[in-house]
């Protein structure tokens, strides 16, 4: 069972994972305007980014308590990255008929953020052993 502690820990970091999403999502969707959902990419290659950074860095340092690691990850990071958002944009571009662009779409998704969780795991890793 979570703590309060915890719990409230998530809830805040989600709270700012959310605005930072909206606010990253209408950014990058505004620089680079397209039909491919380049801000939901963008979000979803930051945030895989950060979260391999962090789990490396967890891995070696005990700075951090349950509750910061919570408010980082699960909190900031969970609602940073969008795969919900991923995966109906990408049905739709499907429904639409754009099913190269849904391809292409998933493709990105699923092996950039794959991609960017292990360089950021592995820069910190080497910066930190």
């Amino acid at each position: 069972m979570m703590s309060w502690q915890t719990i409230l820990a998530i809830g805040s970091g989600g709270f700012i994972g959310a605005v930072s999403r909206a606010y990253l999502n209408g950014l990058i969707s505004h620089r680079v305007p397209h039909e491919l959902p380049f801000g939901t990419l963008g979000v979803n290659l930051i945030g895989s980014f950060i979260m391999g950074c962090l789990v490396a860095y967890f891995m070696y340092s005990t700075l951090f308590s349950v509750h910061v690691k919570s408010f980082l990850s699960t909190g900031i990071l969970g609602a940073l990255t969008t795969y919900s958002t991923f995966a109906i944009e990408s049905f739709l571009l499907f429904n639409g008929g754009s099913i190269s662009l849904a391809l292409i779409n998933i493709a990105l998704n699923a092996f950039g953020t794959v991609i960017m969780a292990g360089s950021g795991y592995y820069l910190v890793h080497s910066i930190v052993k």
